[in-house]
């Protein structure tokens, strides 16, 4: 028997492995999660995902069977935004904006919504008496009874009840407003609709309508300001006119008008003159023989006794050829031919004298005129000095006159405009009780909900993999430990053929072959090859497959391995002796070595945990067993437990050469594989790899 591990000489064990300190920094606790990774997480947590899913659905469709059905119906009302011009100068000015009246018929969803509007529509309806809009339900009229209820509280809030059913809307790139209604009954809400639209054409009509009578009443009460304005205005000229003598006649001075009618008399009087002149010069220059002037050809008396003259002279030459000188008939009518010409000498002298007394009056008359018309010049003289102010008193006048019948004319104008209706705007579609409810849309409601319960699922999913990550892949595990996965096995849960079995042969096989070709030892290194294969606690059934399967790999491979199971007889009351004993130095490696029934590897249970060995003894009796291993072994795998509840594989971390952590797939949180790890290096060692098990392969 070996002596007791407090007799060993302390010279002779070998030098501790320091451990890391407490506060050396582990990997963290999550790493980054790949596209790849989410189908497992969305799969591992199928079940949240379809719960919240049925939840949803369930909840959608019992609010879809207990709440009222509501039916919608929509009046279309067309706005033109340039107004119908009835008269020139309209109160309400047609305009359009440069935006083609879309800014215009925008505002109109605001005036039809409006309390004006909706008031009118309530008033149409008789609305205030619904109990669906007044609030007198069953608990309502219990209320009104015992704290009173105005009109006006039963009108504000049939107000409110209306104004949440109702939606006015435009649609895109149209003049058209929709006034939408939702109520209980297909008839109430088309009722509704149609009075509100009714309501709004008659609001426009009476806003433009009182828009027009202010306007008109605004300009009727300027117009006896303006008609006095006018009254003073004529008042000043015809005062100025009395003042300074001047008479108007058709709006002109008369001394103006007489003194032009006095200058076109003296130009006509003069001329008269020249051609009385001109006259009386010729038949003076005529002298004896006045008969040939053109007055004197012109006379009819001078041509009648020519003509008389002309008879008696042809009768006397006809009397000349039968009768004597001195015949009585001869006689007399040489006598009527002398007496006529004395009556032709005396027509000519009454013409040159009438000639000569046209010519003295005409020349009076034009002397006359030419007097008048100097002293009416003198006159108008001193009247121009007054007519400058005149005149402008006058233009103040016209200008005064010009408002005053602006004024008269826009006054009726806007008079007149309060009895038409300018609005451009009409209903296009009436509303009609609708065929089909719009709320609650079942069909709607149960597919979003469906989908939004699979949105929620997977994100509650996500969220619950983030607050709690697990190891998703060999990447992830390997940012976590800063050591490569040297392999991922398949689990035990499905039936395993003869291939899935040579599948996980080749997989340890493989993590064999890489951790001998990672590993660097001297040609005359005494202890044996090890490997410790450590996990959290909830991982124990699959640390422990995984350490099994390595050791029968590497036997199948025709080495000899010893396997060291760390939890093997732990919670016995009288277990076998094990590692524990030979790492206080009681028992030798071969005592407690023993081969499994057809298996070709030696195995070590746990051991006796009674006594308590110092850590510099253990390490030295551990690193003694190696070497006694090395003689009979070529490969000890050990199975670590978890590192973290149990410090008596302290020794055996810190001899082994390789250190592999064990994790299941979608499975093993990652604050767990961080915990395995930091307990490693709290224990003086890194994990120097990990292998894997995926339990859905």
């Amino acid at each position: 028997m070996q002596p007791p591990l407090l007799m060993v000489p302390q010279q002779n064990a070998p030098e501790a492995v320091a451990p890391q300190p407490a506060y050396y920094a582990p990997a963290p606790a999550s790493a980054t999660v790949e596209l790849g990774d989410l189908g497992r997480i969305l799969l591992r947590r199928r079940f949240l995902i379809l719960a919240v899913t049925a939840l949803l659905t369930a909840a959608t469709l019992v609010y879809t069977l207990l709440t009222p059905a509501l039916y919608s119906s929509t009046a279309q009302i067309i706005v033109d935004p340039e107004d119908l011009q009835v008269v020139t100068n309209d109160v309400n000015p047609s305009r359009i904006s440069p935006d083609g009246g879309i800014t215009q018929v925008e505002s109109q969803v605001s005036v039809a919504q409006s309390n004006g509007v909706l008031l009118r529509a309530i008033k149409a309806t008789n609305l205030t008496e619904d109990p669906d809009f007044n609030g007198q339900g069953v608990l309502g009229r219990w209320m009104g009874m015992l704290f009173g209820d105005s009109d006006s509280d039963r009108t504000a809030i049939t107000l409110d009840s209306l104004r949440r059913v109702l939606a006015v809307k435009r649609d895109d790139k149209v003049l058209v407003l929709n006034i939408i209604i939702t109520a209980k009954t297909a008839q109430k809400a088309s009722d509704l609709a149609n009075a509100i639209a009714t309501a709004y054409l008659a609001d426009q009509a009476d806003a433009r309508r009182d828009k027009a009578a202010k306007a008109s009443e605004a300009i009727t009460a300027r117009l006896d300001e303006q008609r006095k304005r006018v009254e003073e205005a004529e008042n000043a000229v015809e005062a100025y006119r009395s003042q300074h003598n001047m008479v108007m006649a058709q709006g002109n001075l008369v001394s103006d008008q007489e003194l032009t009618g006095l200058n076109a008399e003296l130009t006509a009087a003069q001329a008269r003159t020249q051609q009385l002149k001109a006259q009386v010069d010729q038949l003076r220059r005529q002298g004896g023989a006045p008969d040939a002037t053109s007055e004197a050809t012109r006379s009819s008396t001078i041509s009648s006794l020519r003509a008389q003259e002309a008879a008696l002279v042809d009768q006397i030459a006809q009397l000349g050829t039968g009768l004597g000188p001195r015949h009585p008939s001869m006689i007399a009518a040489q006598q009527q031919l002398r007496d006529l010409r004395v009556l032709i000498q005396r027509e000519l002298g009454r013409i040159v004298t009438a000639a000569e007394t046209d010519y003295e009056r005409s020349l009076a008359n034009q002397q006359a005129l030419q007097a008048r018309v100097a002293a009416l010049k003198s006159k108008s003289l001193d009247t121009d000095q007054a007519s400058v102010r005149l005149r402008e008193l006058q233009r103040d006048l016209d200008a005064v006159r010009t408002v005053y019948a602006n004024y008269l004319q826009r006054a009726q104008e806007t008079r007149e405009q309060t009895n038409v209706d300018s609005t451009n705007a009409r209903i296009i579609s009436q509303a009609m009780p609708a065929l089909k409810k719009s709320w609650p849309p079942k069909g709607l409601l149960v597919f979003g909900a469906v989908f939004g319960g699979l949105a929620l699922g997977v994100g509650m999913a996500l969220i619950a993999e983030y607050l709690s990550p697990t190891v998703l892949s060999a990447n992830q595990m390997q940012t976590a430990i800063e050591a490569p996965v040297l392999g991922v096995l398949p689990g035990r849960g499905r039936r395993r053929s003869g291939a899935a079995a040579q599948k996980t042969d080749a997989v340890a096989g493989l993590a064999l072959q890489r951790i001998a070709a990672a590993t660097r030892r001297p040609p005359d290194w005494p202890l044996v090859p090890s490997i410790l294969v450590a996990s959290p606690p909830e991982d124990k059934a699959q640390r422990s497959r995984v350490a099994w399967q390595l050791a029968n790999a590497a036997a199948a491979r025709g080495r000899r391995v010893l396997f060291i199971d760390i939890n093997a007889g732990k919670g016995q009351k009288d277990p076998q002796p094990g590692v524990l004993d030979v790492l206080r130095g009681e028992y030798p490696l071969d005592a407690v070595s023993r081969y499994a029934p057809g298996s070709s590897v030696a195995l070590i249970g746990r051991g006796r945990p009674a006594a308590v060995f110092q850590e510099a003894q253990a390490l030295y009796f551990a690193h003694r067993m190696l070497a006694e291993a090395n003689r009979s072994f070529e490969l000890v795998v050990v199975d670590g437990g978890a590192l973290a509840d149990d410090l008596n594989v302290l020794p055996l971390v810190a001899m082994a050469d390789e250190i592999l952590l064990v994790a299941r797939l979608n499975a093993t949180p990652m604050r767990d594989v961080a915990s395995t790890s930091e307990a490693v290096s709290v224990m003086g060692r890194l994990p120097t790899g990990a292998m894997l098990v995926d339990e859905a392969a």
